[in-house]
This record gives structure tokens, sequence and C-alpha cells, in this order.
């Protein structure tokens, strides 16, 4: 017994079969009616095809297939961020070698805090690196995601944030902010360490002023209230969340919930 579908999934599913394949969606829909339409692709001489068409239902189904197993590689190995420890740790792996230039970034994630893309914005020379929102802003629409997370590092090896630093993300928190979408983290890494302004407390409210000017990035200009030394992390005589790249207690730190 032929089994019935939606009218236009299978009106829909056979115009792309005769984009693709060439064989006339006439002689596709007399086929449908009276047996199972999935058969043009899992047993395509029942459709009696030429060699041309056989060819590309063959390459076809290879696609198919080969889709179908990425995407279950995709869900077992997706990288998640969801805690400024991993994210810290993320952006180490890949800016903490980077000693010649000034290097801003972005991770734009999911619902589920999956990473979709991670892309580079700016890289600049040892002290600074120019950031244009609206070319982060584009990004973040076309990748539909939920959050993003900021990094960048201080080739001149301090972990505060400049006030640069804190003016691109205020300017992004407000631009990203009426479009749902949150600006969870802003990572400063220097060598193989990281400063989380979200573990600090001193990511930004949206505001009502809406800027899209560029900001030049400076690591010299950090701000006194958060002028912690690097001997102070190193001795531990802080109260700032533990730092070390390879520290594994994860049992204290705060995930991000979209």
């Amino acid at each position: 017994m032929k089994k019935s579908y939606d009218e236009s999934y299978t009106s829909s599913f056979i115009k792309g079969i005769t984009q693709l394949t060439g064989i006339a969606e006439s002689k596709l829909k007399k086929y449908a009616a009276e047996n199972n339409i999935f058969n043009v692709l899992e047993h395509p001489n029942t459709i009696d095809p030429n060699k041309t068409q056989l060819e590309k239902i063959n390459v076809l189904n290879e696609f198919i297939s080969t889709y179908r197993l990425l995407k279950l590689q995709e869900n077992e190995s997706k990288l998640t961020l969801n805690s400024s420890k991993l994210a810290g740790e993320y952006f180490v792996s890949i800016l903490g070698g980077i000693k010649d230039k000034e290097k801003f970034m972005a991770a734009f994630l999911d619902n589920g805090n999956n990473i979709i893309e991670t892309r580079t914005f700016s890289e600049g020379s040892i002290g600074e690196a120019v950031v244009y929102p609206r070319t982060i802003l584009k990004t973040a629409l076309d990748c539909d995601c939920k959050a993003v997370i900021l990094a960048h590092n201080h080739p001149g090896g301090s972990l505060n944030p400049s006030i640069q630093d804190r003016d691109v993300t205020q300017k992004l928190v407000s631009i990203f902010s009426p479009l749902e979408i949150s600006v969870i983290d802003h990572i400063i890494v220097a060598n193989i360490q990281y400063q989380s302004m979200a573990e600090q407390g001193i990511m930004p409210q949206p505001s009502n002023h809406v800027s899209y000017d560029a900001v030049k990035l400076s690591d010299s200009n950090a701000l006194k209230e958060t002028d912690y030394s690097k001997d102070l992390y190193e001795h531990g005589e802080t109260d700032l969340p533990d730092l070390d790249f390879f520290e594994q207690d994860v049992e204290d730190e705060e995930e991000w919930e979209l």
C-alpha cells in the first residue's frame, strides 16, 4: 500500500529531483501517484532513467549519504563554550602564542552554546588593532547566532582590559541587544593566561546609545580599578578566579545559559 505524504512536501521534493537529475516533473508526479516516491532515489531503475539521469541520481545519493555521516560526526565533535573557563582555554589555544601582533576574534554560538564559526576581525601591530563593529554584526547575522564571545590578545603581557577594550565591548553589547543576541564574554589573552570580563563582573549593560564607529584597541591603557599584576596571579594573591590554563577542576565555574 502506497504511503501518503504531505502534498506540499511531495511537490517540493519532485521539483528538486527534476532540477537535479533532469527527469521530467510530469513523469515523477505520475510515478508518485501510484508508488513510493523514495523509490526514485532508493531504487532508481524503477523510474527507467536514461544513463545521464541515473549518474546524477547516484551522485545525489552519495551526497545525501556523505552529508548524513558528516552531520553525525559533527554532533559527536561539537565544540561547546558554556563557561568562561572553557572560553578562556579555547582562545588561549588560538591566541596564546601570538607575540608580534594584536589580534581580535569572535566566536559565534548557537542556542546550545556550540560554536558555529570563529573568525578573526582584526590583526594589528604589537600595540593595537582596529575593530569594526559593523563587520562583526554582519557575520553574526550571517551565522544566525544566539550569542557571541569576543576575544583578543595583549602581546605586551597585560591581562587587564584597556579603556578601548571596554569601549568596543560596550558598543557590541548595545548593538546586539535589540537583536536578542547576547555578548556573553570578552576574553583577553596574554601568553598562556586569560582574563574573562564576565568572571570579573565587568561586562557592560546595553546602552541606548548605539555606535558603529571603529575602535582602536590598545593594551597600554588598562584601567586602574582592574590593575591586577601578573605577580598576583602567579602567587595566588588575588580574589580573581584561577587562570591556570591546565586547571581541570570546574566545580565552581559558572555556566552560561541562553
